[in-house]
């Protein structure tokens, strides 16, 4: 069973250590999913105080991270403290031996301060991020998205990012079907791309019925085997092109062609973990043309083949391996 170690301290946020608690913490068993084992380990003597005021009794201490497969650090309390040496140690550790090592908002200022993001691409929440890149000229710090992953470092934007990130690793290990179950069993989005924008003007709109674009990306995402274009998809919202263009990118914070080729590579993850149908065929179905093509978009997008991903995450053949 994949350990996740999440780390607390005195005045922690408590939405960025409840994210983390809720994504690997919960016993999801009933549903046929896979569990995680949670550790809580402090990163100090206590008491232990969140900002809200309740007291935190974790049961272990740093000790806790060396065996963890993933080691998870919530929102800093304070950007401008220099964490506990004996936390730094322990992370620097923990990747030493290859854990997978993820920050949540100004989580990033921990991993930072351990030196785990020289000369790496990071995000934190929007406020911190120039903070960030101040403070430490050797990271490539992007504001605008909501998470990076750089090998085994993981960082995410401000809470809500938490949720897509923890989401992501949950993908990472048991692929895209169990990540959406995930998602269902609470109440939240199944994907959002790590490279989408932290801030958009407007939300989604969750029902069809609230407006012209939310019927459109309905009517796009069942209908991703055809030849979709930007005029396409406008004309089907009623909108000029270039209206729908930006619009779109004020309400999902990314461009039209970014978002089809996300949801047609999702689409096909999920024909890879559920059916046995030929890569050729999935290609066609998600519009992703021909073989190649499709293995092109997958690989970039996924990080490995179709064939691979397959082997690795079809349904009853076992998970990937920590």
């Amino acid at each position: 069973m994949h350990t996740v170690a999440l780390v607390v301290f005195d005045q922690i946020p408590p939405f960025e250590m409840a994210v983390p608690c809720e994504v690997f913490g919960v016993d999801r068993s009933d549903m046929g999913l896979p569990n995680y084992r949670l550790l809580v380990c402090s990163a100090e003597p206590g008491p232990l105080r969140a900002k809200a005021g309740f007291r935190i009794e974790a049961p272990r201490g740093l000790e806790g991270l060396a065996g963890a497969d993933t080691i998870v650090i919530p929102a800093w309390r304070d950007i401008g403290e220099v964490p506990p040496e004996a936390l730094l140690d322990a992370l620097r550790r923990g990747y030493e031996r290859g854990a997978r090592i993820a920050s949540l908002c100004s989580g990033a200022f921990v991993l930072a301060a351990a030196g785990l993001l020289d000369g790496l691409r990071a995000t934190t929440h929007w406020m911190y991020a120039e903070a960030l890149a101040r403070r430490f000229p050797a990271i490539r710090v992007d504001p605008s998205v909501l998470y990076v992953q750089e090998g085994r470092i993981f960082t995410s934007a401000g809470t809500a990012a938490g949720i897509d990130l923890c989401l992501h690793l949950v993908r990472l290990d048991y692929g895209a079907e169990v990540a959406n179950a995930f998602a269902r069993r609470m109440v939240v989005p199944p994907h959002r791309d790590g490279g989408q924008a932290q801030y958009v003007q407007a939300p989604v709109p969750t029902r069809p019925e609230e407006g012209p674009l939310a019927r459109t990306l309905a009517w796009a995402c069942a209908n991703l085997g055809e030849a979709l274009t930007v005029g396409r998809m406008a004309e089907h919202a009623g909108m000029p092109p270039r209206t729908f263009a930006r619009r779109f990118v004020e309400v999902t914070g990314t461009t039209p062609l970014r978002w089809l080729l996300d949801q047609r590579v999702l689409a096909a993850q999920l024909q890879l973990e559920t059916t046995d149908a030929p890569v050729e065929r999935i290609a066609q179905d998600c519009g992703l043309g021909a073989g190649a093509t499709f293995r092109h978009h997958f690989r970039r997008v996924v990080g490995v083949s179709p064939s691979d991903y397959r082997r690795t995450f079809r349904r009853g053949t076992g998970r990937r391996s920590a």
